[in-house]
């Protein structure tokens, strides 16, 4: 086990995510609470004390013109005690496999709704992985300054929509016009409208109280009411958070369960961010440390590759202002310097062969031929596609019928984000070209004969991985069962875990 010291340092450990559906107002969440920690000063304000207009997590030069974010940010603080870990993620469907990513690295969640529009189609979803993971949730009611749906009916609604039972923890006093602040239910005001009377007479009658072991096995959502933007019942919920939320959990690996205490080091790879920093082509893999403590400067375990690498200058993050550290502890999350060593899923220890899984990249959804549009950047798109598609926001195919690479996303708007990225990190120019694609399904069997077979006969819908494996990819949903009916010796995978 850890000293003493160390295991405090871990206990002191809140690492969550932040998820919605766009437009809920998770960004704006985020910068109210880097605020309350003291690691800004003025909200969207950056160091050098000028105001800009973008949020501090929303550094990707695409991310300020279109004001979505579709990077996850990570960003640490220190606040009452504790080290703050937020991890700020994608809320554009389109980005949904990156959040899907992020909360393989949390212990727990904050699901912000707009009170306007209530539960939305992004935000089942990912509550979905969140009741999967058996990951604790807390629930804000965000945007009470403005007109919206009643209260009762908002709780009722997240119930049934995200299918977890609901407690408040703050009520609204007034909303929309009317909304002057929150208050804690086991601290009521002195003095109280007929209407709050009412209220609170109805919350004692149907909702238990707070129960925080149910709230750790992920049964119970506490919720709380507020508005980010005006910075009402945005400290209740930080207090809340750091005195009932999860330090680091137990982290399930295929050979056993890593807990965080161990004295030996072990962390994985969820995420990897190209160009962090665009003048030098930098790539950053982000690790989530699952045990012990990491120190700079000292050789860790490269389990795939089967070598022993160090790291000179690891870095934590304030979003985008980053700072080398000389250590860190489970449920710190590190960024590693990355010059193509690492991918998704890559597992560093000390010294112990583990595989952490649960960070699949799912079919894609839509298909298009990528090619070269400026002859003299051949060698800049290359690099481009390659580090992009480490990233892990699309997927590379090489058809086997015509060696053109197909780009696989679940939407249109990462289409746009490659283009413009490409452009503007690697100064390379590419040209889409519409594939009538149905499914990528990767395939395998234990009857090489029958796959050699396939493979022959089905070549025209031939295409390898990054990672070299067998895709087939299906034209139809026809096509598709067809080849399903007729191959009984053939798995088709719709994730490239398996």
């Amino acid at each position: 086990m850890l000293p003493s010291s160390d295991q405090n340092e871990i206990l002191k450990r809140r690492t969550f995510a932040i998820i919605s559906h766009p437009d809920a107002g998770k960004t704006t969440l985020t910068e109210k609470l880097l605020l309350y920690g003291g690691a800004i000063h003025v909200a969207g304000a950056v160091k050098s004390n000028k105001i800009r207009k973008t949020a501090t997590s929303d550094w990707m030069e695409i991310e300020k013109q279109r004001g979505i974010s579709v990077a996850t940010s990570v960003m640490g603080f220190d606040y009452a005690g504790h080290h703050i870990n937020i991890l700020d993620t994608p809320g554009h469907q389109d980005f949904a496999e990156d959040t899907f990513r992020t909360l393989t690295a949390v212990d727990s969640a904050i699901v912000v709704i707009d009170s306007a529009k209530g539960v939305e189609a992004q935000t089942r979803r990912l509550m979905e992985v969140c009741r999967m993971r058996k990951t604790p949730v807390m629930v804000f009611m965000n945007k009470m300054d403005r007109e919206g749906k009643d209260p009762f009916d908002l709780i009722d609604e997240a119930e049934k929509e995200l299918g977890i039972h609901c407690t408040p923890v703050t009520w609204a006093n007034g909303q929309g016009l009317k909304f002057e602040s929150v208050f804690a239910l086991n601290n009521r005001p002195a003095e109280l409208s007929e209407k709050l009377q009412e209220d609170l007479e109805m919350i004692d009658g149907v909702y238990p109280e707070f129960d925080k072991e149910a709230y750790l096995r992920g049964d119970l959502a506490p919720v709380f009411f507020g508005s980010a933007y005006k910075t009402i019942g945005v400290q209740e919920l930080l207090d809340f958070l750091v005195a009932n939320a999860p330090s680091p959990l137990p982290v399930t690996a295929e050979e056993r369960v890593v807990e965080p205490m161990e004295d030996k080091f072990t962390a994985f790879c969820f995420k990897i961010h190209a160009n962090m920093d665009p003048n030098h082509r930098s790539c950053i893999a982000f690790f989530k440390i699952c045990s012990g403590k990491f120190l700079r400067n000292t050789y860790y375990y490269h389990v795939r590759k089967d070598q022993q690498m160090r790291f000179a200058a690891p870095t934590c993050f304030m979003a985008q202002k980053k700072e080398t550290v000389d250590e860190a502890f489970a449920g710190d999350v590190v960024g590693l310097p990355d010059t193509g060593n690492f991918k998704i899923g890559d597992t560093l220890t000390a010294g112990e062969k583990l595989h952490f899984k649960g960070l699949p990249s799912f079919s894609p959804e839509m298909f298009k031929y990528i090619d070269n549009a400026d002859p003299m950047k051949q060698k800049q798109l290359e690099k481009g596609i390659n580090q992009l598609m480490d990233e892990g926001v699309a997927q590379l195919f090489v058809s086997q019928l015509n060696g053109r690479k197909i780009i696989g996303t679940v939407g249109q708007l990462q289409f746009e984000v490659i283009q413009y990225r490409l452009e503007h990190e690697y100064q390379a120019k590419c040209r889409w070209q519409p594939l009538q694609m149905y499914k990528a399904c990767w395939i395998e069997s234990d009857d090489d004969a029958e796959l050699d077979t396939f493979k022959k006969r089905k070549a025209q819908y031939m295409a390898t991985d990054k990672e070299g494996r067998d895709v087939f990819m299906a034209d139809s949903a026809y096509v598709l069962s067809m080849a399903q009916q007729d191959y009984k010796h053939i798995q088709f995978h719709f994730t490239s875990e398996f």
